[in-house]
């Protein structure tokens, strides 16, 4: 795993993601629920990112690059981070399913590195 921040990620649906499948999984609706990352408000000043800041998000499995936004207050304890199932969340997992068919998608030990600002800040 690279050298960054230690967190715990928790994939899962969103309600704007289910709204958006109904236009398409390739519209833009769905798309940006599941290409960013929310975290505690907390945790992003500690590590200095804004909204629209990219980060690397790191499993034992895989590594992606997306953006951060914060939570709705409350919503995320300090060092838990969220992303919506989809392409990203899913190269995060490994590809046992210990039997279920499903890999195991909840409580990823994840390190996060903040990497990239956005071109206009």
């Amino acid at each position: 795993m690279t050298t960054g921040h230690r967190f715990i990620l928790i994939p899962g649906r969103t309600s704007k993601q289910g709204c958006g499948i109904s236009e398409g999984k390739f519209k833009e609706g769905y798309q940006s629920e599941i290409r960013q990352l929310q975290m505690c408000p907390d945790d992003m000043t500690e590590l200095g990112l804004e909204q629209g800041d990219v980060v690397l998000v790191t499993s034992d499995f895989a590594s992606i690059q997306v953006a951060v936004r914060p939570a709705p207050e409350d919503e995320l304890p300090s060092g838990i981070a969220f992303i919506a199932y989809g392409d990203l969340s899913s190269q995060l997992m490994g590809a046992d399913t210990h039997g279920s068919g499903m890999p195991t998608s909840k409580g990823i030990d994840v390190s996060i590195l903040p990497i990239q600002k956005p071109q206009n800040k």
